[in-house]
């Protein structure tokens, strides 16, 4: 029997918040994703990248292979393509997925008829009730398991996995016939972390995306990292001219623009800081990435309402209540941020489940 397959909410949902609050969109500061508020600048394309079919046996996925140093590369249209096609190329059995992690993974491979266990980790140890297992450095994975899924850094707790622990259960899962599939979404802005020069490893497949780091999610543009085997199943499963040709174009010169990604690198390794300690100003104990935070708070509910009556959108999650704040994209933005979070804020008697805005138990 196949497990239930429940409806996934995302972030960057502020027509809720327009909905609910009745302030126009652009008097909103949106920080409800973890995007990179100053993208890679889109230059002007030419005709034919409009006129004429994209070309799949373009130098697209050479570049992306170098980029990621990486053997071999496969695009895709956005990472969520590969996640619904990985299930048809993995062997049946059953495959942890993170009980606090990016929300599509589990359904995907519940309707596969895979069993799904769902894991939790250090910083979320109060899920344990929750899960079916925890899933801890330096401890042996559950002989049951065939599959595991890890989001480096994870996506909302900011929980980052060493190469060596992510090897370490590679080796285990592949002694059973099977795979350690890594998200690495958010990996660009910290690329030493990465496994992709370990992608010709059978047994190892990893995920990369455009959207995050170069702030070109609108695109649709992911790579798959693995070894040649998979590469050509998922390519037939993908099928032709599964990205368009103005995408391919930008995501091209994307890759290829060195100096772009330096200084962009240059100015999340500050940005990430930034925000972490305004939260902890206001209160929060913040778990960071370059590109957002994750800040648990009994109140979060609340607080979400605090922020939104201000302007201010944020991401709210349930299983442990808590919020996740991408970044403002100019100074405006920052100093509005830290003036929102500074305000008197009172922790009212009010249930948590009368603040429906991003109300999201499926994480993304």
């Amino acid at each position: 029997m196949l497990q239930a397959v429940p409806f996934v909410p995302h972030g960057g949902n502020l027509a809720t918040a327009i909905a609910q609050y009745g302030r126009p969109r652009e008097a909103w500061l949106d920080l409800s994703t973890g995007i990179n508020p100053n993208g890679y600048p889109v230059p002007a394309l030419g005709g034919d990248a409009w006129l004429r079919l994209p070309e799949d046996g373009d130098d697209l996925e050479a570049i992306a292979a170098s980029h990621y140093g990486a053997p071999a590369a496969l695009a895709v249209a956005g990472t969520q393509a590969a996640i619904r096609m990985l299930p048809a190329v993995l062997p049946l059995g059953s495959v942890g997925i993170g009980l606090l992690t990016y929300g599509e993974y589990a359904p995907a491979f519940a309707a596969a008829g895979f069993e799904v266990l769902r894991f939790v980790t250090e910083p979320v140890a109060d899920l344990a009730e929750q899960a079916d297992f925890s899933l801890l450095p330096g401890q042996p994975l559950p002989a049951q398991l065939r599959h595991l899924v890890i989001v480096n850094p994870n996506n909302p707790t900011a929980t980052l996995y060493t190469p060596e622990v992510l090897l370490g259960w590679h080796r285990q899962l592949c002694e059973r016939g099977g795979s350690l599939i890594v998200d690495e979404a958010f990996m660009d802005a910290l690329p030493l972390a990465g496994l992709a020069a370990h992608t010709q490893l059978d047994g190892l497949i990893v995920l990369r995306s455009i959207g995050k780091f170069f702030g070109l999610a609108g695109a649709r543009v992911g790579f798959v990292l693995a070894a040649p085997a998979v590469l050509g199943q998922l390519a037939a499963l993908r099928g032709p001219w599964s990205i368009s040709g103005p995408a391919r174009a930008v995501v091209r010169m994307a890759l290829l623009d060195d100096g772009w990604q330096a200084a962009a690198r240059r100015q999340l390794q500050q940005a990430g800081p930034r925000l972490a300690a305004l939260l902890a100003q206001a209160g929060f104990q913040p778990h960071a990435t370059p590109l957002f935070a994750w800040a648990p708070h009994p109140h979060a509910a609340q607080w979400q309402h605090h922020l939104a009556q201000q302007g201010i959108w944020v991401r709210r999650f349930e299983h442990v209540p808590s919020l996740r704040f991408g970044l403002p994209a100019g100074e405006q933005g920052w100093q509005r941020l830290g003036a929102a979070l500074a305000a008197p804020f009172e922790s009212p008697s009010t249930s948590p489940s009368t603040f429906p805005p991003g109300n999201d138990r499926a994480q993304s």
